[in-house]
């Protein structure tokens, strides 16, 4: 899809989208599981959500995100298709309302916002989509932080809470009634909390994104499984020995995102909090 557009397009969109999944964390104990065990892929793959789930990378590898590890190894266990509707810069908000600011750069095209496209695929496809893998969030948060001064904004705790409502509220319960037939529940919901890029830049603001993490757990909480990416990126403590390595923060871009070894790292979270 990339290759159709010119390169100013390019030059212009990469590093406005740098920043789109900041904020990428939590704490270790973030598992909210809906059902005793998992139900287990089926034909259809989706995954949803903001630049992490659509696999950027500064470097325009858009083909090696955590989805397409994901479904690599899904593909083993009999799973045949893969639609990945995330959108970069997706927020919460936008997933349910519309206007994701780069939906441009979208693999899966559909009209509208992000949730009903994936609620009418859910539907169109009933009882034959899991795992439906989501990153939401970093971004309803993103302008709360400072990371030149280290400081979050006097809006934090308001947004924390208008971003809880959104996922809360509307997004996972969409979700979740989407894949539910019958009365029963017909595919595995997997919510990922964040990894954090900053925490070597800015150690003090480590906490705030341990909170984000936790209310994402409680969203999360008879919907879906959290997805713990914050630990295996290396946890709290710093200096964090992975950044350089899972993420572009020291590269010549300065980038949040995952490198591809970082994405593989999040799959692997995901098959093993799946355990398929």
């Amino acid at each position: 899809m990339l290759k159709g557009m010119s390169r100013r397009l390019l030059c212009i969109v990469a590093p406005m989208v740098f920043v789109f999944s900041l904020f990428l964390f939590p704490t270790s104990s973030v598992f909210a599981a809906t059902h005793a065990a998992p139900i287990g892929p089926k034909s259809n793959y989706l995954a949803l959500g903001d630049s992490l789930a659509y696999g950027f990378q500064p470097n325009l590898n858009l083909n090696h995100g955590y989805g397409e590890d994901f479904y690599a190894d899904l593909k083993n266990h009999g799973t045949s298709s893969y639609a990945n509707m995330a959108c970069p810069g997706e927020t919460a908000a936008s997933m349910i309302n519309g206007g994701c600011t780069y939906s441009v750069l979208r693999k899966f095209p559909y009209i509208g916002n992000q949730l009903d496209a994936a609620v009418l695929y859910l539907e169109l496809n009933a009882g034959k989509v899991s795992p439906v893998t989501l990153d939401i969030g970093a971004n309803d948060m993103l302008p709360d932080l400072n990371k030149s001064t280290c400081t979050v904004s006097s809006t934090w705790t308001t947004d924390l809470a208008t971003m809880d409502t959104n996922i809360r509220q509307t997004i996972l319960p969409r979700l979740s009634a989407a894949m539910t037939v019958n009365g029963q529940r017909t595919g595995d919901l997997f919510l990922m909390n964040y990894y954090d890029p900053y925490q070597n830049l800015c150690p003090s603001l480590v906490p705030y994104v341990q909170t984000l993490n936790q209310h994402l757990a409680a969203d999360a909480s008879g919907y879906a499984t959290v997805v713990d990416v914050f630990t295996p990126f290396g946890g709290a403590a710093t200096p964090n020995p992975n950044t350089c390595n899972y993420t572009w923060m020291c590269s010549i871009f300065k980038d949040i995102h995952a490198t591809s070894t970082g994405y593989r790292v999040i799959a692997n979270a995901f098959e093993q909090t799946a355990g398929y």
